[in-house]
Protein backbone atom coordinates (compact mmCIF):
# COMPACT_ATOMS: atom_id res chain seq x y z
CA UNK A 1 0.00 0.00 0.00
CA UNK A 2 1.10 3.43 -0.97
CA UNK A 3 1.82 5.34 2.22
CA UNK A 4 1.19 8.74 -0.16
CA UNK A 5 -0.97 9.59 -2.98
CA UNK A 6 0.18 8.07 -6.19
CA UNK A 7 0.13 11.26 -8.15
CA UNK A 8 2.08 10.03 -11.23
CA UNK A 9 0.25 6.66 -11.39
CA UNK A 10 -3.22 8.24 -11.51
CA UNK A 11 -2.34 10.62 -14.05
CA UNK A 12 -0.74 8.43 -16.06
CA UNK A 13 -4.39 6.30 -16.13
CA UNK A 14 -6.33 9.55 -16.68
CA UNK A 15 -3.88 10.62 -19.69
CA UNK A 16 -4.23 7.03 -20.96
CA UNK A 17 -7.96 7.11 -21.37
CA UNK A 18 -7.83 10.85 -22.95
CA UNK A 19 -9.33 12.21 -19.26
CA UNK A 20 -8.48 14.74 -17.01
CA UNK A 21 -8.62 15.79 -13.03
CA UNK A 22 -11.73 17.87 -14.32
CA UNK A 23 -13.38 14.64 -15.28
CA UNK A 24 -12.11 13.22 -12.22
CA UNK A 25 -14.36 15.57 -10.37
CA UNK A 26 -17.30 15.99 -13.16
CA UNK A 27 -17.39 11.76 -11.98
CA UNK A 28 -17.29 12.36 -8.55
CA UNK A 29 -19.47 15.01 -7.86
CA UNK A 30 -16.73 17.46 -6.25
CA UNK A 31 -15.13 20.78 -6.83
CA UNK A 32 -12.05 20.52 -8.69
CA UNK A 33 -10.22 22.16 -5.96
CA UNK A 34 -11.20 18.89 -4.04
CA UNK A 35 -9.65 16.54 -6.46
CA UNK A 36 -6.60 18.57 -6.26
CA UNK A 37 -6.68 17.89 -2.52
CA UNK A 38 -7.12 14.04 -2.83
CA UNK A 39 -4.09 14.63 -5.79
CA UNK A 40 -1.87 16.40 -2.66
CA UNK A 41 -3.13 13.62 -0.30
CA UNK A 42 -4.83 16.27 1.83
CA UNK A 43 -8.39 14.82 1.15
CA UNK A 44 -9.02 10.78 1.62
CA UNK A 45 -11.15 8.98 -0.99
CA UNK A 46 -15.00 7.38 0.63
CA UNK A 47 -15.17 3.89 -0.40
CA UNK A 48 -18.21 4.99 -3.14
CA UNK A 49 -15.57 7.81 -4.67
CA UNK A 50 -13.01 4.47 -4.86
CA UNK A 51 -15.46 2.61 -7.04
CA UNK A 52 -16.40 5.63 -8.85
CA UNK A 53 -12.38 6.54 -9.72
CA UNK A 54 -11.56 2.70 -10.68
CA UNK A 55 -14.93 2.75 -13.34
CA UNK A 56 -13.59 5.94 -14.65
CA UNK A 57 -9.93 4.87 -14.89
CA UNK A 58 -10.35 1.03 -15.81
CA UNK A 59 -8.42 -0.02 -12.82
CA UNK A 60 -9.24 -2.53 -10.08
CA UNK A 61 -10.69 -0.69 -6.82
CA UNK A 62 -7.98 -2.54 -4.60
CA UNK A 63 -5.27 -1.04 -7.43
CA UNK A 64 -6.83 2.34 -6.54
CA UNK A 65 -6.66 1.80 -2.72
CA UNK A 66 -3.23 0.37 -2.84
CA UNK A 67 -2.36 3.70 -4.79
CA UNK A 68 -4.44 6.12 -3.05
CA UNK A 69 -2.63 6.09 -0.11
CA UNK A 70 -2.78 4.41 3.05
CA UNK A 71 -5.85 5.68 4.94
CA UNK A 72 -7.57 5.04 1.91
CA UNK A 73 -10.96 2.87 2.53
CA UNK A 74 -11.57 -0.14 0.60
CA UNK A 75 -15.06 -0.41 -1.23
CA UNK A 76 -17.03 -3.64 -0.01
CA UNK A 77 -16.04 -6.72 -1.89
CA UNK A 78 -13.12 -4.45 -3.47
CA UNK A 79 -10.20 -6.91 -2.10
CA UNK A 80 -12.14 -9.64 -1.21
CA UNK A 81 -13.78 -8.63 2.07
CA UNK A 82 -17.32 -8.99 0.59
CA UNK A 83 -20.89 -10.37 2.35
CA UNK A 84 -20.16 -13.98 1.58
CA UNK A 85 -23.73 -15.00 1.57
CA UNK A 86 -23.82 -13.64 -1.81
CA UNK A 87 -21.02 -15.75 -2.87
CA UNK A 88 -22.57 -18.97 -1.08
CA UNK A 89 -26.23 -18.34 -3.39
CA UNK A 90 -24.12 -17.82 -6.03
CA UNK A 91 -22.08 -21.57 -5.74
CA UNK A 92 -25.77 -22.79 -4.90
CA UNK A 93 -26.94 -21.60 -8.32
CA UNK A 94 -23.86 -23.06 -10.14
CA UNK A 95 -24.36 -26.41 -8.31
CA UNK A 96 -28.10 -26.74 -9.11
CA UNK A 97 -27.44 -25.86 -13.12
CA UNK A 98 -24.30 -28.31 -12.90
CA UNK A 99 -26.80 -31.02 -11.63
CA UNK A 100 -29.30 -30.22 -14.07
CA UNK A 101 -26.33 -30.71 -16.95
CA UNK A 102 -25.42 -34.03 -15.76
CA UNK A 103 -28.88 -35.26 -16.09
CA UNK A 104 -29.70 -33.87 -19.24
CA UNK A 105 -26.07 -36.03 -20.42
CA UNK A 106 -27.57 -39.12 -18.59
CA UNK A 107 -30.64 -38.38 -20.61
CA UNK A 108 -28.44 -38.26 -24.03
CA UNK A 109 -26.34 -41.04 -22.68
CA UNK A 110 -29.59 -43.38 -22.62
CA UNK A 111 -30.78 -42.73 -25.72
CA UNK A 112 -27.27 -43.13 -27.40
CA UNK A 113 -27.08 -46.59 -26.12
CA UNK A 114 -30.83 -47.22 -26.90
CA UNK A 115 -30.10 -46.31 -30.62
CA UNK A 116 -26.99 -48.46 -30.82
CA UNK A 117 -29.06 -51.05 -29.67
CA UNK A 118 -31.71 -51.11 -31.96
CA UNK A 119 -28.82 -51.49 -34.87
Amino acid sequence: MALFFDQGWFDEKLKARGLTRDDVASALRIRREEVDEIWKDQRELSPNEVTILARLIAAPPSEVVTRAGIATPSPKGATGGGDASAVIAKLEEMDQRLVRIERAIADLQSMIFATRSQD
